[in-house]
């Protein structure tokens, strides 16, 4: 039997992608596009779209589906999740899935009845780190104690959509992007986080838009008393684009060595302090869409083993959220 699904907010391209995937497979019907935004919803056709609503209720009223995707501005993707949720329809997002904590507990709350929540967490679908999880679990840099990321992106202003930079809309970079090192540093090295030790969000070069985060950035404790250092702003070079060798690098330092991967150099390299010499070894190939597939696992009642999960994207978000209010409202350290 077929997962009827409808989607809902195309203001940020990465729904489109999960769009894509849904139409591909043969176990997800497509059955419902909304899209409120007049101009976003013209261009939508030529990305291979098919929008059948223009009112997020009225869509809710008229289509049977079973699961409600959303990709809208982030400001506005909590309560909708929130309208589905209610409405007993399971849900899926793009990242971040919320703005602010009440939201992320209301939704909790509403996942408790049973209803499965999905989001498009797929840091982890990528080889470089499967290949880092496969170093780290199978102990050949000892047990972890550091861990340092460089998220940096490129602000691109002027082909960003507009309403990043509006008050209220975006919610903040810290929720925005270190949501992703969040969820899978736990993934990769079986730490668990423990507390916020810091974390600072400020705008740093772009002033005409004030309230926009540019810069972000963070420390966290890991249960052994290790620490994670990351840097999310958006500072890095326009003309590179995401090219750049350093995009989602990952530096992990344990008892044993250190290893180190990011997305653009196709392999990984490993420190050991009993070889002289750096090993390089292949990353693993890429899972596109497992967050997808771990999503409509979760959804049939048979969770992935150390996949995405209704728990695990809630307590990802959750602690995002909560590192975002510690920068915003300058409390910390704050123990998880």
């Amino acid at each position: 039997m077929k997962t009827r699904m409808a989607f809902i907010g195309f203001q940020h391209g990465h729904i489109v992608g999960l769009y894509k995937l849904a139409q591909q497979r043969e176990d997800i019907e497509v059955v419902a596009a909304c899209e409120e935004d007049a101009e976003t919803r013209a261009n939508l056709a030529a990305q291979g779209v098919a929008i059948t609503h223009d009112s997020y209720p009225r869509m809710l009223d008229e289509a049977k589906c079973d699961v409600v995707a959303c990709g809208d501005w982030f400001g506005i993707r909590g309560q909708r999740l929130i309208d589905a949720m209610e409405r007993g329809l399971h849900v899926i997002g793009d990242k971040p899935l919320c703005t602010t904590l009440d939201e992320c507990e209301r939704i909790a709350a509403l996942a408790q009845g049973g209803l499965r929540v999905g989001c498009m967490l797929d840091l982890g679908d990528l080889g470089p780190y499967l290949a880092l999880r496969e170093l780290i679990r199978g102990g050949r840099i000892g047990e972890v104690h550091t861990i340092q990321f460089w998220g940096q992106h490129p602000l691109l202003y002027g082909k960003r959509p507009a309403w990043y930079f509006e008050p209220g809309r975006h919610g903040g970079s810290l929720n925005d992007i270190a949501v992703h090192a969040i969820d899978i540093v736990p993934w990769m090295t079986g730490r668990t986080i423990t507390e916020i030790t810091a974390a600072r969000a400020w705008n740093a070069k772009l002033k005409q838009h004030p309230c926009f985060q540019d810069g972000a950035a963070l420390m966290l404790t890991l249960d052994n008393g290790g620490i994670v250092l990351g840097d999310v702003s958006y500072l890095s070079s326009d003309a590179h684009g995401y090219a750049m060798e350093p995009y989602w690098r990952f530096t992990i330092g344990g008892t044993d060595g250190v290893v180190e991967t990011n997305c653009n150099t196709g392999h990984t390299t490993l420190w050991r302090h009993d070889t002289p010499q750096p090993i390089q070894e292949p990353i693993a190939p890429n899972r596109p869409g497992a967050y997808l597939d771990a999503f409509l696992a979760d959804l049939a009642g048979s969770p992935l083993p150390d996949a995405l999960s209704t728990a695990r994207v809630l307590h990802s978000t959750r602690l995002a959220l909560l590192t975002q209010h510690v920068a915003d409202t300058k409390t910390f350290p704050l123990t998880i």
